[in-house]
């Protein structure tokens, strides 16, 4: 039996890590990582390890220095399943932040939205951060009032991050659901569970999975992102697709090369 992907990694960022490691055999940092579709715009984002780490790391960059984020801050993530959503839950796994998907904004430290949260997420009285989501990582047209426009923020921080103390993977990093009912994971527990379902859904190195899973939940988060980066394989996270034909998913996951479809 051969050892798991990234068997050293106790936290979700040091899964993304083993994918850039020089000479690592299971892993490109050039292979796509994160394709994004939205079937309401006709957008197409495809990121490779390299350029996903890229983004992780000045979104960590903002965290850290511009937010003063740091493993004592709860941040609630008002956003759906989308690469930019992805991003921002490895920054906060990087930096040690406490990650909460579908969180209470007025229970969070600070706050990442969407255009639909960002009514609720005024509750939070911390920072406020929002996402546009709009193709090719657009800005909003108007800055919401109250809020950071992420879009106009994150171009100038820097291509490196590294956190101001050590992550703990003893730390809480992840608060979400699991059948309805509350889950609070440490790092070391994410990756262990990550680790399981790649195992339970047959992942590997290579694997291709395509998801239509928000990310409210455990389900959501091990398909279209935590199991994949457990496995060393990638993912298809398809948003607004409940108007596709048949033909057309026929087409999709043959042209994305799916090797495995959720959702």
């Amino acid at each position: 039996m051969t050892a798991p992907f990234a068997a050293d990694a106790r936290t979700p960022a040091e899964l993304l890590h083993a994918y850039l490691r020089a000479g690592a055999p299971d892993a490109d940092p050039s292979r796509p990582l994160v394709t994004f579709y939205d079937d309401a715009t006709g957008e197409r984002v495809e990121l490779s390890a390299k350029t996903f780490d890229n983004w992780v790391a000045k979104t960590a960059n903002l965290l850290q220095d511009e937010l003063n984020a740091g493993p004592e801050t709860r941040a609630a993530l008002l956003l759906p399943a989308h690469w930019q959503s992805a991003v921002w839950l490895l920054a906060c796994w990087s930096v040690g932040v406490t990650a909460v998907p579908g969180g209470d904004p007025a229970d969070a430290d600070l706050v990442i939205s969407g255009p639909d949260g960002l009514d609720t997420a005024k509750d939070c009285s911390g920072e406020r951060v929002a996402l546009a989501l709009r193709p090719l990582g657009g800005r909003f047209p108007e800055r919401p009032d109250g809020f950071l426009d992420y879009a106009a923020e994150v171009p100038g921080q820097g291509d490196r991050f590294a956190p101001y103390s050590p992550v703990d993977p003893l730390a809480p990093a992840l608060e979400t659901l699991v059948d309805g009912l509350p889950l609070k994971l440490t790092g070391e527990q994410t990756v262990a569970l990550a680790r399981e379902g790649a195992l339970r859904l047959g992942l590997e190195p290579g694997s291709r999975v395509l998801s239509t899973f928000g990310y409210d939940d455990w389900t959501g988060l091990e398909a279209g992102l935590l199991a994949p980066l457990a496995a060393g394989a990638s993912v298809v996270l398809c948003r607004n697709s409940g108007e596709l034909t048949e033909e057309q998913w026929t087409k999709r996951i043959e042209s994305e090369r799916v090797t495995l479809r959720l959702g």
